[in-house]
């Protein structure tokens, strides 16, 4: 039951297919309440005049024949449902007729055209009757009642009698012979069957499979282009090279594609018209920087010249990483898949190498699409903020159903809370002196959660007893 309910959650095409289902279900079922009295009332009426058309073709049958075959005659006319045989007794009273009735089908069929009409014992193979089980006479006298004989039987003698009882489950007809005697016809079947002894149930499970079907292609046809907008969605959120959709199908799922193809064009033409400007400010900087930088070369005091040129410096280092930052936001690397542990762990190798204490801890193989040289940046950065303020770093990698975290701890001051977020704003630093000797520009966390988000995840800091916990949080 939780595995369905998850299935309808989730699946646009198994709320589809299943509303069908039930629409057809409950419209199959009213329009059957609405039409069963009005079949009832068609089967009674054609069991009927089916009967008035057998008894006018055997009393006709019997008037051609010896006196001696009539009754044997009429007697192997019986059916499952009628019974046939000849009486002296032109007007019966309808009691003592039913009751004739009920004893002659009380005679299963292959008894009584074998000729011995006697009853056999209960539970037997040839026991099979029309009476209910357990049914007595009572029960055929219900409703009993002479009705007028059908407007359109004009093939039977004017003096015929018409009876109903049962509660018009049975029905008989007296047919008056050319010697004074009658043959007598009762008809007996009960008219409320099971939904499940009528054609129904097979008329409704062909029908539930033909929506189903439909359904289905209607659904795929549906739920194909918005699974390939959703992907083009989560590609293009992770920074990766889109094909345009293509533009096709029902109106609604047209325009759905065009309005995402317009809104991945107009993205990249901003971010192409901001690169743009950036690097034309970056390199107009340079020439007023290279002018301040030699004008300083010219200050004679010493200590006035070292402020200028640290000054200068600064100016030329932000910009640098102003112009770093601009590049790899828009940077076309192609993604690919790699071994992301194998990453983690080179990264750590080669800081460590130049003497940075690094331990990563990790163990098998995890494949990951991604942009390789972002993802070391960011790793890089991360490590090398941990090693700055804290002496060292740890780096795990850890891997769950929904992401793949790269988490990198150390045991140093921390950042305060009111901070968490400040400290990826571009140029913010903790360390107000702003001199590069213990800090960079300000924009290492920036750089790295800009990656980060370009492959649909995020850097999350959060603080340890004692230390800072720093995780790059992936999409898996």
């Amino acid at each position: 039951m939780t595995r369905l309910l998850t299935w309808w959650r989730k699946r646009l095409s198994v709320q589809l297919l299943a509303s069908m289902l039930v629409a057809l279900f409950a419209s199959q079922t009213v329009g059957m309440c609405i039409s069963w009295d009005q079949f009832l009332t068609d089967l009674r009426a054609a069991a009927r005049t089916e009967l008035s058309s057998r008894a006018a073709a055997v009393a006709r049958l019997v008037e051609t024949l010896p006196p001696a075959l009539q009754s044997d005659i009429a007697r192997v006319n019986s059916t499952d449902y009628t019974r046939f045989w000849i009486s002296e007794d032109p007007t019966p009273a309808p009691g003592p007729w039913v009751g004739e009735a009920f004893e002659r089908f009380k005679v299963p069929l292959r008894t009584l055209l074998n000729g011995s009409g006697q009853a056999v014992p209960a539970g037997s193979p040839a026991a099979r009757t029309p009476l209910p089980e357990g049914a007595t006479a009572a029960h055929l006298l219900k409703g009993m009642a002479w009705t007028a004989p059908p407007a359109d039987r004009a093939d039977l003698p004017a003096r015929a009698l018409y009876l109903d009882y049962a509660e018009r489950n049975g029905a008989g007809v007296i047919v008056p012979l050319n010697d004074g005697r009658v043959l007598n016809v009762a008809f007996y079947k009960h008219f409320m069957p099971s939904i499940w002894d009528t054609h129904l149930p097979v008329s409704l499970a062909l029908t539930a499979v033909l929506v189903s079907l439909v359904g289905v292609l209607t659904v795929r046809r549906i739920v194909q282009p918005l699974r390939q907008l959703t992907k083009a969605a989560e590609m293009l959120g992770r920074g990766e090279a889109v094909t345009p959709l293509r533009e096709s199908g029902p109106d609604d799922i047209r325009r759905t594609a065009e309005g995402f193809n317009r809104m991945q064009e107009r993205l990249h033409r901003f971010v192409e018209d901001r690169t743009r400007m950036l690097a034309a400010i970056g390199h107009d900087l340079r020439t007023p920087l290279t002018t301040l930088r030699l004008r300083a070369e010219l200050v004679e005091d010493p200590d006035l010249q070292e402020r200028m040129l640290d000054t200068i410096d600064e100016m030329q280092a932000m910009t640098e990483a102003t112009l770093s930052l601009a590049r790899q936001e828009t940077n076309a690397e192609p993604t690919r898949t790699i071994d992301l542990s194998a990453l983690v762990e080179s990264v750590c190798d080669d800081l460590a190498e130049i003497g940075q204490s690094v331990v990563f801890v990790g163990d098998g193989r995890v494949n990951y699409r991604c942009r390789p040289d972002g993802l070391r940046r960011t790793i890089r950065n991360l490590i090398e903020n941990a090693v700055r303020y804290a002496g060292r770093a740890e780096v795990r990698l850890i891997t769950t159903r929904s992401t793949v975290e790269i988490v990198v701890e150390d045991d140093g001051p921390g950042i305060p809370l009111d901070s968490m977020e400040e400290v990826f704003a571009p140029f913010f630093r903790l360390e107000a002196s702003r001199s590069r000797e213990t800090g960079g520009v300000g924009l290492g966390l920036s750089i790295a959660r800009a990656i980060a988000r370009q492959h649909g995840g995020d850097v999350v800091l959060s603080l340890r007893h004692p230390g800072l916990k720093a995780a790059v949080v992936l999409p898996a």
